[in-house]
């Protein structure tokens, strides 16, 4: 009993003094209270009525020990149903095939959702053209289609501002001019909307990632992106369409999804609706000396038993929008991927995922910033994840982005003897290995 009392008071309700005050607890540690409040927690005993001291409360090794306790309890089965009797989880098992059912129905209305999206988007499709046709040049819309609200209120602004608005507005005009963006004005008489798919990309920040310095002159050939939907087996493919250039001999560059909506029968109840399960890219025929995916770095090696150096020539991946069309196969005999090819997989998917529903349909806003606009109100009503559940994290960003080496031009030292690649040479200078566009 003595030794009771000397770890802790006992747990009766504490006594108050005659100012009405709760008298602190006494605790072991040779008077530190965060030693015996660390031991309490860690032997299992519950604070319960047990007044800490707001000194032990304040020290980080009591906080660090108490949050350690309740980590270690969240997440474990309080043993509930494990206890219940057998006729109860009988009628559980029930249940669980009733769930099944479910999951079934709720694959065939997603089925038939994708049916009703490659009806509709027939009826998309002429509008689609049209946008096209505008943003070319090919036509020229009419009064009626340019109409819209909000010019109407700009212009009604323009009117109703004073002689002394204008002057100044008139006056920063010449300014700018004067400045030398004269010559960066871009001619009344251009055709259709310049780079209108480029921007289009650089306004939106997930494909932004993916695209390079180095792409974007390759980008401002692109006349159009579309959808084509397929209803068995269930995908769609992205079609991105170029005018004649410099770069590759291709019109059109493809990447198709094939979608699963299906529940797995090893585990029915992880489905969640559609999921892209793998996709396919396209062969890129890049003119002579235009490869954008590939770079040439040379690299000095050293001969470890002669001390010899020479410099070697290699051809590696470079960072470039246009991988997105050469992605990881998934293996069709069910064998797994590796780490990286799965994260560059799982990025690919929702990117594709992206252009179909986003980026194709509502072009123009992303053109305008608009959307990016809407996004950071999502994003705003929904801090903890992208749903604002806290169960989403924000979109991957970093996609494509492979280890590439060292850059253009950069030399390097390294062993003859460690590198993979080299062999001693026969009578002349070996020939650097090439990198093929899949």
């Amino acid at each position: 009993m003595a030794d009771q009392e000397n770890e802790v008071t006992s747990s009766q309700p504490p006594a108050e003094t005659d100012d009405g005050d709760v008298e602190e607890v006494e605790l072991e540690g040779d008077g530190d209270p965060s030693a015996a409040a660390v031991a309490m927690i860690q032997s299992g005993i519950t604070i319960g009525d047990i007044s800490l001291t707001s000194q032990a409360l304040q020290n980080p090794q009591v906080l660090a020990a108490l949050q350690d306790r309740l980590g270690n309890i969240m997440g474990q089965s309080s043993g509930y149903v494990e206890n219940l009797p057998k006729v109860v989880k009988r009628r559980i098992k029930a249940l669980k095939n009733l769930q099944v059912q479910c999951t079934k129905i709720e694959a065939k209305f997603y089925e038939e959702v994708h049916q009703l999206e490659c009806k509709y988007a027939k009826q998309y499709q002429p509008l689609f053209e049209r946008r096209r046709d505008i943003v070319t040049g090919t036509v020229e819309p009419t009064d009626s289609d340019c109409e819209w609200e909000s010019d109407e209120e700009e212009e009604e602004e323009g009117e109703a501002k004073s002689e002394e608005e204008k002057l100044v507005d008139d006056l920063k005009e010449k300014a700018k001019l004067a400045e030398g963006d004269k010559e960066d004005a871009m001619d009344e008489n251009v055709e259709g909307i310049p780079e209108f798919w480029l921007t289009v990309f650089k306004n939106c920040e997930l494909i932004n990632d993916m695209v390079q310095e180095h792409d974007e002159n390759i980008l401002k050939h692109l006349t159009d992106v579309t959808v084509d939907f397929t209803e068995q087996p269930m995908g769609f493919t992205l079609l991105f369409h170029f005018e004649a250039n410099e770069y590759f001999s291709n019109t059109t560059l493809t990447k198709h999804y094939v979608v699963r909506s299906e529940p797995d029968d090893q585990d029915p109840f992880a489905f969640e609706g559609p999921e892209i399960i793998s996709c396919k890219g396209c062969h890129i025929d890049w003119k002579k000396g235009k490869n954008v995916t590939v770079k040439v770095v040379k690299k000095k090696q050293k001969h470890k038993g002669r001390g010899t150096t020479r410099m070697v020539t290699k051809t590696i991946q470079n960072d470039s929008f246009f991988n997105f069309f050469n992605p990881p196969q998934v293996p069709e005999d069910g064998s797994e991927l590796d780490d990286d090819a799965e994260t560059i997989l799982a990025a690919d998917f929702e990117i594709g995922h992206f252009f179909r529903e986003r980026i194709v349909p509502k072009a123009v806003l992303y053109f305008t910033g608009e959307a990016m606009e809407d996004e950071e109100y999502e994003e705003e009503e929904g801090e903890e994840g992208e749903c604002g559940r806290g169960c989403c994290g924000p979109p991957a960003r970093n996609v494509r982005r492979l280890p590439c080496g060292e850059e253009e031009g950069e030399e390097g030292e390294e062993d003859e003897e460690h590198d993979p690649d080299w062999k001693p040479p026969a009578g002349g200078a070996e020939k650097p290995q090439e990198c093929k566009q899949q």
